[in-house]
C-alpha cells in the first residue's frame, strides 16, 4: 500500500496545500471527500476563526483532514490548543523548526508533517521525529526556499537523505506531474495552485481568474531578504523591483510589504496593490472547476501516463 495513503487513511496520495486566504473548510472538506487530504490554512486565521473552520470541516466530511500551521505565527500557542481540543489528527507545519512542537502534537495522537526546501532541514525533521516531510521546489507559490532548488532536483536529493514518507510539492498540478514526482522518489504529492482555481477555494474570483489566464513568466521569486515568496507580476511586484533598483534596505522592503497585502490581493481581489501568491504551474491552469473534477482528472491522467510509460 502507498505509504502516504496508509499514513493518513486516504484513497489517493494527493494533499491539498494549506494556502493562506485560499484554504478554508469548504476546500479542505471537498478535497477529503474526493479522496485526497484537505488542509485548512491557519496562517491567515485568528484563533476563533480557525476553530470555526475546523468545526465546519468536521461537519462537512467524515474523512481525514488536517491543519497547516506556520510555526512563526504570533498566536501559535492558541492555534495548537485549538487543534488539540478539536481533535484534529493531522498537522502540517512550516516556516520554522519542527523540533519545538512535534513531540507535543504526537503526544496528543497527531500526525506531524513538516515542509522543507533543502536537505539540511530534511535531516533536522528526521531528528525532530516528524512522521513525514513535504519537499517543496521553488516552482511553488507563496513562501519558498531561497536556494531556488527545483522539484526535479530536490525530490531525489531528499529521497536519498531520509527514509520517512516523502511528499513532493512545487510545480505539480496534473497527473503527469504527479507521476513524475513519484518516479523521482516521492510517496505522494502536495498541490496548491491547481486548487486555487477550484469552485470551493475561498480566494476572490478576481484572483482565480488571474490564475487561469496566467502565462509563462507570470510569477517571480522575490523578497528573499525578508522571506522568499513567489508572486504574480502586478503593480505591487513592480514597486518591489523599483525598490531593489533604488538599493532598498531590508527595512524599506518590510515597510513596502506592510500588513495585509496577501489578504488584499487573494481574498479581497485587489489585483494591483495586493500580494498574489501562486506557483509557476499557474501557466498550465485554464479552468475553474469543482474539486472532485480536479482530483478525478489528475488521477485519470496519472493512470493513463503510468500505463504509457510502462510500455516504453
Amino acid at each position: 500500500m502507498n505509504r502516504i495513503n496508509e499514513l493518513f487513511g486516504i484513497k489517493y496520495p494527493i494533499i491539498q496545500g494549506g494556502m493562506i486566504w485560499c484554504s478554508g473548510w469548504e476546500l479542505a472538506s471537498a478535497v477529503s471527500n474526493a479522496g485526497g487530504l484537505g488542509l485548512i490554512g491557519s496562517g491567515s486565521m485568528y484563533p476563533d476563526v480557525l476553530r470555526q473552520h475546523i468545526k465546519k470541516c468536521k461537519a462537512a466530511t467524515d474523512k481525514p483532514f488536517g491543519v497547516n500551521i506556520p510555526l512563526l505565527y504570533p498566536d501559535i500557542e492558541e492555534h495548537i490548543n485549538i487543534i488539540i481540543e478539536e481533535g484534529v489528527k493531522i498537522v502540517f507545519t512550516s516556516a520554522g523548526s519542527p523540533k519545538k512542537y512535534t513531540s507535543r502534537f504526537q503526544e496528543n495522537g497527531i500526525i506531524v508533517v513538516h515542509v522543507i526546501a533543502n536537505k539540511k532541514f530534511a535531516l533536522k525533521c528526521v531528528e525532530a521525529g516528524v512522521d513525514a516531510i513535504v519537499a517543496e521546489g521553488f516552482e511553488a507559490g507563496g513562501h519558498n526556499g531561497a536556494e531556488e532548488i527545483t522539484t526535479m532536483c530536490l525530490i531525489p536529493m531528499i529521497k536519498d537523505a531520509v527514509g520517512i514518507p516523502l511528499i513532493a510539492a512545487g510545480g505539480i498540478g496534473s497527473g503527469k506531474a504527479m507521476l513524475a514526482a513519484m518516479v523521482l522518489g516521492a510517496d505522494g504529492v502536495q498541490i496548491g495552485s491547481r486548487f486555487i482555481a477550484s469552485e470551493e477555494c475561498s480566494a476572490h474570483i478576481n484572483f482565480k481568474n488571474k490564475v487561469v489566464t496566467a502565462d509563462e513568466g507570470a510569477t517571480d521569486l522575490t523578497l528573499k531578504e525578508v522571506t522568499a515568496v513567489r508572486l504574480m507580476k502586478n503593480k505591487f511586484y513592480k514597486q518591489i523591483q523599483d525598490a531593489y533598483a533604488n538599493n532598498a534596505t531590508i527595512e524599506d522592503l518590510k515597510n513596502l510589504l506592510g500588513r495585509g497585502r496577501a489578504k488584499k490581493g487573494m481574498f479581497e481581489g485587489d489585483l494591483e496593490e495586493g500580494e498574489l501568491e501562486v506557483g509557476q504551474v499557474s501557466a498550465m491552469i485554464d479552468t475553474i472547476m469543482p474539486v472532485a473534477d480536479i482530483i478525478d482528472e489528475i488521477v485519470e491522467e496519472f493512470d493513463l501516463e503510468r500505463n504509457r510509460v510502462s510500455s516504453l
